[in-house]
Protein backbone atom coordinates (compact mmCIF):
# COMPACT_ATOMS: atom_id res chain seq x y z
CA UNK A 1 0.00 0.00 0.00
CA UNK A 2 1.61 3.85 -0.90
CA UNK A 3 2.12 5.93 1.96
CA UNK A 4 -0.47 8.37 0.69
CA UNK A 5 -2.75 6.13 1.14
CA UNK A 6 -2.22 4.98 4.45
CA UNK A 7 -1.71 8.34 5.73
CA UNK A 8 -5.49 8.86 4.17
CA UNK A 9 -6.69 6.20 5.97
CA UNK A 10 -5.10 7.30 9.74
CA UNK A 11 -6.21 10.91 9.00
CA UNK A 12 -9.79 9.64 8.19
CA UNK A 13 -9.64 7.80 11.06
CA UNK A 14 -8.59 10.59 13.30
CA UNK A 15 -10.99 13.06 11.94
CA UNK A 16 -14.02 11.11 12.37
CA UNK A 17 -12.86 10.03 16.08
CA UNK A 18 -12.75 13.38 16.70
CA UNK A 19 -16.47 13.95 15.12
CA UNK A 20 -15.16 16.30 12.22
CA UNK A 21 -16.41 16.99 8.92
CA UNK A 22 -14.23 17.09 6.01
CA UNK A 23 -15.46 20.79 5.74
CA UNK A 24 -14.72 21.63 9.77
CA UNK A 25 -11.03 20.13 9.56
CA UNK A 26 -10.77 22.47 6.27
CA UNK A 27 -12.10 25.59 7.58
CA UNK A 28 -10.26 25.21 10.85
CA UNK A 29 -6.62 24.23 8.69
CA UNK A 30 -7.08 26.91 6.02
CA UNK A 31 -7.69 24.43 3.40
CA UNK A 32 -10.18 23.95 1.19
CA UNK A 33 -12.38 20.61 1.79
CA UNK A 34 -11.66 18.83 -1.55
CA UNK A 35 -8.08 19.06 -0.25
CA UNK A 36 -8.77 17.05 2.64
CA UNK A 37 -10.88 14.54 0.34
CA UNK A 38 -8.00 14.45 -1.75
CA UNK A 39 -5.40 13.32 1.29
CA UNK A 40 -7.97 11.38 2.69
CA UNK A 41 -8.44 9.24 -0.78
CA UNK A 42 -4.27 8.66 -1.06
CA UNK A 43 -4.67 11.38 -4.42
CA UNK A 44 -2.43 13.91 -2.78
CA UNK A 45 0.67 14.11 -0.13
CA UNK A 46 0.50 16.92 2.60
CA UNK A 47 3.37 19.68 3.40
CA UNK A 48 5.30 19.33 6.67
CA UNK A 49 3.12 22.46 7.35
CA UNK A 50 -0.13 20.91 6.53
CA UNK A 51 0.78 17.82 8.57
CA UNK A 52 1.02 19.45 11.52
CA UNK A 53 -2.28 21.93 10.95
CA UNK A 54 -3.73 18.88 10.86
CA UNK A 55 -2.40 17.66 13.89
CA UNK A 56 -2.78 20.33 15.76
CA UNK A 57 -6.91 20.25 15.24
CA UNK A 58 -6.81 16.75 15.56
CA UNK A 59 -5.20 16.67 18.87
CA UNK A 60 -2.16 14.40 18.13
CA UNK A 61 1.20 15.12 17.40
CA UNK A 62 2.50 14.46 14.22
CA UNK A 63 5.05 12.11 15.24
CA UNK A 64 2.00 9.64 16.68
CA UNK A 65 0.42 10.39 13.62
CA UNK A 66 3.48 9.53 11.46
CA UNK A 67 3.87 6.33 13.73
CA UNK A 68 -0.07 5.37 13.38
CA UNK A 69 0.90 5.81 9.00
CA UNK A 70 4.08 3.41 9.42
CA UNK A 71 2.23 1.25 11.48
CA UNK A 72 -0.76 1.12 9.19
CA UNK A 73 1.77 0.52 6.21
CA UNK A 74 3.35 -2.40 8.35
CA UNK A 75 0.07 -4.56 9.13
CA UNK A 76 -0.71 -4.00 5.47
CA UNK A 77 2.58 -5.34 3.95
CA UNK A 78 2.22 -8.71 6.78
CA UNK A 79 -1.23 -9.18 5.46
CA UNK A 80 -0.64 -8.62 1.62
CA UNK A 81 2.21 -11.82 2.17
Amino acid sequence: MQLEESFGKVLRSARKQRRLSQETLAADAGLERNYISLLECGSSSPTLRVVFKLCAILGVTPSEMLARVEEHILNNNKNSR
